[in-house]
């Protein structure tokens, strides 16, 4: 029998906050300087999860550093006008921690540019631990930022799940020995995510509550 969920790991961008329209108008300004029309809305969804220097990187790997400023330039001048709450996020997250459930964000973004979105979702205090980019080696769905979280928290892989909108957060989770959620809100599309078998699909972030409450989905 499984071991009750005592820790929730999330992504944040496209998990909690909705980044999707930021992210896709960002790409497309940074690359419409450099290329002009040659990527289109369909061709930047690809590079919503991987690292911005991954990402560039299959485009030019000579010019990435350059296009990766660019990008942390434009995304933090339109940061709050176009993220936004997923529905149900910031309640849900509140249940959560009245529950006892320790939770922590484990992210390829950058610390500063979490907090910012925390901001915006008035959740700041929810988080225990947050693991961006900056604190490990390998990103997902490397195990290394999972594994840390889990260090962090004081759980046993056993006891805790991962939940995030791409393939990076179910690899990642199952590479660390995690349970895995998907989300049907994913950008990539619910059947893409499914190819990967997570454990759960949440359709709506209030799913946690019966899943950590050792309800059937």
């Amino acid at each position: 029998m499984a071991k009750p969920i005592k820790a929730l790991l999330f992504d944040f961008d496209g998990t909690l906050l909705d980044t999707n329209e930021l992210i896709i108008q960002t790409f497309q300004t940074v690359l419409d300087r450099h290329y002009p029309g040659k990527y289109l809305r369909e061709h930047i969804v690809p590079f919503l999860g991987p690292t911005l220097v991954e990402s560039f990187g299959t485009i030019d790997p000579l010019k990435a550093e350059q296009l990766v400023t660019e990008y942390r330039e434009w995304n933090i001048e339109h940061h709050d006008e176009l993220a936004t709450e997923f529905e149900g996020v910031a309640d849900t997250l509140h249940k959560l921690h009245a529950l006892g459930i320790k939770m922590a964000l484990v992210s390829t973004k950058r610390k500063d540019m979490i907090l910012r979105g925390l901001r915006l979702l008035q959740v700041e205090d929810i988080f225990e631990t947050i693991v961006s980019l900056d604190d490990v080696q390998k990103p997902k769905p490397d195990p290394e930022p999972i594994l840390l979280a889990l260090q962090r928290l004081g759980v046993a892989a056993d006891e805790a799940m991962m939940i995030g909108d791409n393939y990076h957060d179910i690899e990642g989770g199952k590479n660390a020995g995690v349970r895995t959620a998907g989300v049907a809100w994913s950008l990539k599309g619910e059947a893409f995510l499914q190819t990967f078998n997570p454990d759960y699909m949440l359709q709506h972030i209030s799913d946690l509550l019966a899943i950590v409450n050792g309800e059937e989905q």
